[in-house]
């Protein structure tokens, strides 16, 4: 089993030698659904019985730690890869820094599924920072499946291509680290390109994105989600998140 431990990364390099197209950015979570879809809130969704957390990448930079604490912030999801090339290279201050202050932590990957096979980049994830230990302090890695930065929506692949692709990925992580990966989606991308090809309800938690004041809707297979993602940017660094149950039951999901 892959511990969930840190990698230096300290060099910058081109995004073709990362793997990503020429032009191409650093993605993150949610980057493409609210480009698609908006920021469709006006006010703050009903918070009680439920840990406020957030996600970030290298477009925060190094974070203050101490302050998001301080702030309320009790968990994170933090970038790792990209693809099968790309690195964040602020990721060893953002997953060992949340650990650090008290943070129940764990990292997530851009998935590119036309440029390798969902096996590659499992790989490639987990060998970056996406392992996982049954520490209690460690979330199980999250794949993050939105739309397409660089072309079509669903990178040109059918619903039965697509759920086969998210299905090797899946499997290939819970072999190498024990856990299933939660998935990272929104409701609209994921009926679209997933649709009913594929069930994940029974073995992968839910981390839905949906920018409103009440969660709408879940994607297709599931029936309750593990974490939301309600906002862009808040009181906490990057995006805001609220985990569905008390610290207890975190505690609990972390430890699988």
């Amino acid at each position: 089993m892959a511990h969930a431990g840190a990698i230096a990364i300290t060099l910058a390099v081109a995004p073709a030698a990362q793997g990503l197209p020429e032009g191409s950015a650093d993605h993150y979570a949610g980057s493409q659904i609210a480009k698609h879809e908006g920021w469709g809130r006006s006010g703050d969704p009903p918070a009680d019985g439920k840990v406020p957390g957030m996600d970030v990448s290298s477009h925060q930079g190094d974070v203050d730690w101490p302050k998001a604490w301080a702030d309320g912030a009790r968990f994170a999801y933090v970038k790792a890869t990209e693809g099968t090339g790309y690195r964040n290279p602020n990721f060893a201050q953002q997953y060992d820094g949340s650990h650090a202050v008290g943070m129940i932590r764990g990292a997530y990957h851009f998935a590119l599924p036309d440029r390798s096979s969902g096996r590659e980049q499992a790989d490639f994830f987990v060998d970056n920072g996406g392992g996982w230990s049954p520490d209690g302090r460690t979330l199980p890695g999250a794949l993050d499946m939105e739309y397409n930065p660089y072309g079509d929506t669903c990178f040109g692949l059918d619903q039965n291509a697509m759920g086969a692709w998210v299905e090797e990925f899946g499997n290939r992580v819970r072999e190498r680290t024990g856990r299933h990966p939660t998935i990272y989606t929104s409701t609209s991308w994921w009926n679209k390109c997933v649709g009913t090809s594929r069930a994940f309800g029974d073995t992968n938690p839910l981390w839905v994105a949906q920018y409103n004041d009440t969660l709408g809707p879940l994607p297709h297979g599931w029936s309750y989600e593990t974490i939301w993602q309600w906002r862009a940017a808040g009181l906490f660094p990057g995006d805001q998140n609220l985990f569905n149950g008390p610290a207890e039951q975190l505690a609990r999901f972390a430890r699988g």
